[in-house]
């Protein structure tokens, strides 16, 4: 009686294991696919305003400091998209090559990361001093403070919803 219901949790197991992972790889394709909506929806939903918004009450800045800064900002927020579109394409591709993963795919996936954001880090030097130059030190500090505390929390929501290498794998074994 014991293996008999040893064997039932084990099959019962593997059937509940085996409908995760369908059901992970669905969600994690339909995500990747969907080209994660942008930055800016993550930020909507963990904040429930957009992106400018945030940004605008945090600076509280004069209006000649805002007029100043918006510039630099709207050439930030155009790299930053693009960047933002290059990390999409490195999910998706990831996403494409997950269950065949090879050598080859993941060094070629794992440079493109690394060179997205080494990208990411030298957008904010960028930044930082375009900012510096229009609103001073202390402004563009808190604004570059705040946009990597702001791709922080996007990166922990985009990494929450990939799975590691092999990770769906161990799943369908235990």
């Amino acid at each position: 009686m014991h293996n008999y219901l040893e064997t039932n949790l084990k099959i019962n197991t593997m059937k509940k294991l085996s409908l995760i992972f369908i059901m992970a790889i669905a969600v994690f394709s339909s995500y990747a696919q969907s080209s994660f909506k942008e930055d800016v929806d993550v930020l909507q939903s963990v904040y429930g305003k957009s992106k400018a918004d945030l940004v605008k009450q945090y600076m509280n800045l004069s209006d000649a400091q805002s007029a100043a800064f918006t510039k630099v900002y709207d050439n930030y927020e155009t790299e930053r998209k693009n960047l933002g579109q290059e990390k999409f394409q490195l999910i998706n591709d990831y996403a494409q090559n997950y269950a065949t993963l090879t050598d080859a795919k993941a060094d070629e996936l794992a440079k493109g990361t690394l060179k997205n954001h080494l990208a990411y880090e030298k957008l904010f030097s960028k930044t930082y001093g375009q900012a510096k130059k229009a609103v001073g030190a202390i402004n563009a500090a808190k604004f570059i403070q705040l946009e990597v505390y702001l791709q922080t929390i996007i990166r922990a929501e985009i990494l929450e919803s990939i799975p590691f290498i092999g990770e769906l794998d161990k799943s369908k074994i235990q």
